[in-house]
């Protein structure tokens, strides 16, 4: 199938699909109606096609918001990290089928690329050297440009992708005629959209040059690293979901009803697999390669002087300026009094009341290699894994990757210009975590708070003013999918998944002999900590395949991978079953009770309880204070969650007679019902 075009200049509402209309207050090009805009007047110079390209920049590329923990904060609502309620996917009946009210579905941004690229390639002319452009400029530039713009339609396509499976195929502005913006909203199998995607990476690759940008810009390498991260997305989830309504064919599959017998481009559901996972190992090896002798070098401790060596692995993911960081592919550059965050802040309190869950905390190894469990209970250790009385006996001779970025009381937060009064919200020395204080910016929701982010130097500590930079995307990642990738192709660990995973290992302070971790490796015991060790609702039995998802828990700790893994791992099944209770901290019967006030440890007293009772579990739980919070029962699951439902104004806008969605041209996803306001079904 070719995806649908139309060669029109203007209009796009793809069915006000879209209907969240063309602009809004932080759109791309609010100023003046698209309708209204002169190609002639703002296509015709490489300068002007920069800076359309650079207002799109923070709309599409991960990136820092104000009042929030950024980045560092977006795997809450995971196995990983969580706030003092359960996100509404962990429940049969809060998550509802919106009507209008979701923007998910939105094609706005789509449109500004489409309508970009339609533009500048007719200008640009058929050749690739620019001979036949009537852009003004330096054509390597436009070319390049060009490039990144083709970048950016993938990573939009990429997050709708996750969110939704099979979706339009739109590369060019539709008129605004109903019943063609109604043909075009018709959804591609999921595969022939990551096809899609992986398409406009490789258009992004060959158009992007060897210019001499900062790693501010959209470059090759970073179009490779996410045509591995979509390949291997894709191809684990045809993996592990085969043969179910998650996959074109499968059993109950809502698009057979526009794609009867439906046949993979690769010739069966194992073919592509195939293919999907050795495009995935080929890019990231192309880029593993050329940056596994660039790791950002790792001292293995956290900087609490002026005189102490500084830690450039800790100090990358709080500087100001990443161009000095070869690891860093792609990052966001902020400017005092312009374009601020709040990150560091928020990383000097209680990550804006988002905290490390047990589990987590407990899944990362030994600095010798070995599992926790292998040295003694969790609560008290062999005097080697010390236990979890404390903070400080949970962050003793760990994987530093731990017990880096994991806060601890009496640390010194602040080492540099101390007296500078911009600093406003720092915390000199980290206290005692705020768990009874219902704060959303100062609160501490489980007890293990996070430094990742927080800068040592007062002055980024502003009130909403702070201007580190923030990582988009970095190589280590290719090391990660490519030994994954491998390892599903092969069933072995080759030469160079093993020369990467040491690499990765050795960086963290951990003993490099993975093999080591994998004889000592209890699945039993990995599944009370990690839902990563689940796929379709049953423990997997390979502890290699099992070790490899840990290595990638531990590497990309709070940086947005989570919720991406679990879902095409298909980890969540089991909570199906088996509610899975969300803790934080050992508060109960350890030296941590003894931090806070009795008076201040409220519990069974309804609404008014600042924690979870004893009887429930020493350890702290966050959803389980009273009765009515979501998670209250512990964290369920429906199948239909691995998906967003579309929302109900959609069908109705792309139905015939405009008021009965099951004659729309497009389907609802599996086990969402047509109808606004109720829960999945399954």
């Amino acid at each position: 199938m070719k995806p649908f075009t139309y060669k029109y200049l203007y209009h796009i509402i793809l069915v006000a699909v879209l209907f969240a209309g063309i602009t809004s207050c932080d759109d791309f090009l609010d100023k003046e109606p698209m309708s209204n805009i002169s190609p002639e007047k703002y296509y015709s110079s490489a300068s002007q096609l920069d800076a359309i390209l650079m207002d799109l920049y923070p709309h599409i590329l991960p990136s820092h918001s104000n009042w929030s923990y950024g980045i560092y904060g977006e795997d809450n609502g995971t196995d990983n990290q969580i706030g003092v309620t359960a996100n509404n996917r962990y429940t049969t009946d809060r998550w509802l089928v919106p009507n209008s009210e979701s923007n998910n579905w939105a094609f706005n941004r789509i449109y500004h690329v489409n309508f970009y690229l339609t533009q500048t390639l007719e200008k640009f002319g058929a050749s690739m050297d620019g001979s036949e452009s009537v852009i003004s400029g330096n054509n390597t530039h436009v070319k390049h440009y060009i490039g990144e713009m083709y970048f950016l339609r993938a990573l939009e396509y990429f997050k709708k992708l996750q969110m939704f499976g099979d979706f339009p195929i739109i590369t060019e502005p539709l008129p605004d005629d109903m019943a063609v913006l109604a043909e075009a909203s018709k959804r591609f199998p999921r595969n022939e959209v990551a096809r899609f995607i992986m398409d406009d990476l490789d258009k992004a690759y060959t158009y992007m040059g060897d210019v001499d940008f900062n790693t501010t810009r959209i470059n090759k390498d970073v179009a490779l690293l996410l045509k591995s991260r979509v390949a291997l997305f894709e191809g684990t989830w045809l993996k592990n979901f085969k043969g179910t309504a998650f996959v074109p064919g499968g059993e109950d599959w809502p698009g057979a009803v526009q794609h009867p017998s439906y046949s993979y481009p690769a010739g069966s559901i194992d073919n592509e697999v195939t293919w999907f996972l050795t495009q995935a190992a080929d890019a990231a090896k192309t880029v593993g390669d050329k940056y596994k002798g660039s790791l950002t070098p790792n001292t293995g401790t956290v900087q609490q002087s002026e005189e102490d060596a500084a830690n450039p692995y800790f100090n990358m993911f709080a500087d100001e300026d990443l161009s000095a960081y070869p690891e860093v592919l792609l990052w966001r550059q902020y400017a005092r009094g312009l374009v601020t965050h709040n990150v560091n802040a928020a990383a000097g309190r209680g990550n804006y009341r988002i905290g490390l869950t047990r589990g987590y905390v407990q899944n990362f190894l030994m600095a010798d290699g070995t599992p926790v469990y292998a040295n003694g209970s969790y609560e008290d250790g062999n005097g080697y894994y010390m236990g979890d009385q404390t903070i400080a006996d949970v962050r003793a001779n760990r994987d530093n990757r731990l017990s880096l970025f994991l806060k601890e009381p009496g640390q010194k937060n602040i080492l540099f210009e101390v007296d500078n009064p911009e600093g406003t919200e720092a915390v000199m020395t980290e206290p005692y975590p705020a768990i009874t204080l219902g704060d959303s910016e100062r609160g501490y929701a489980t007890g293990y708070a996070l430094r990742k982010g927080g800068s040592l130097n007062r002055k980024h500590y502003a009130n909403g003013g702070g201007y580190t930079a923030s990582i988009a995307f970095r190589s280590v990642e290719a090391l990660l999918n490519y030994i994954e990738a491998s390892y599903l192709l092969s069933g072995t660990i080759d030469a160079t998944a093993a020369e990467y995973w040491s690499l990765i290992r050795q960086r963290a302070g951990v003993d490099t002999d993975f093999n080591k971790t994998i004889s000592l490796t209890d699945m039993s015991k990995e599944a009370e900590n990690d839902w990563g060790a689940f796929t379709a609702g049953t423990v997997i039995s390979d502890p290699t395949l099992y070790n490899i998802r840990r290595e990638r828990r531990s590497e990309l700790l709070a940086e947005g991978f989570r919720y991406m893994d679990l879902r095409r791992w298909r980890s969540m099944d089991q909570l199906k079953d088996e509610p899975y209770h969300m803790e934080g901290f050992h508060l109960w019967n350890s030296p941590m009770q003894e931090w806070y006030n009795e008076s201040d440890l409220v519990y069974n007293e309804g609404t008014n309880s600042t924690v979870s009772p004893p009887e429930k579990s020493e350890y702290l739980r966050p959803f389980e204070r009273y009765s009515g919070q979501a998670g209250f029962e512990g964290c369920t699951w429906r199948m239909a969650h691995y998906l967003e439902p579309i929302m109900i104004k959609q069908f109705l806008l792309t139905s015939p007679n405009g008021n009965d969605p099951t004659q729309s041209t497009i389907y609802q996803n599996p086990y969402w019902p047509l109808e606004a306001g109720v829960p999945a079904e399954n």
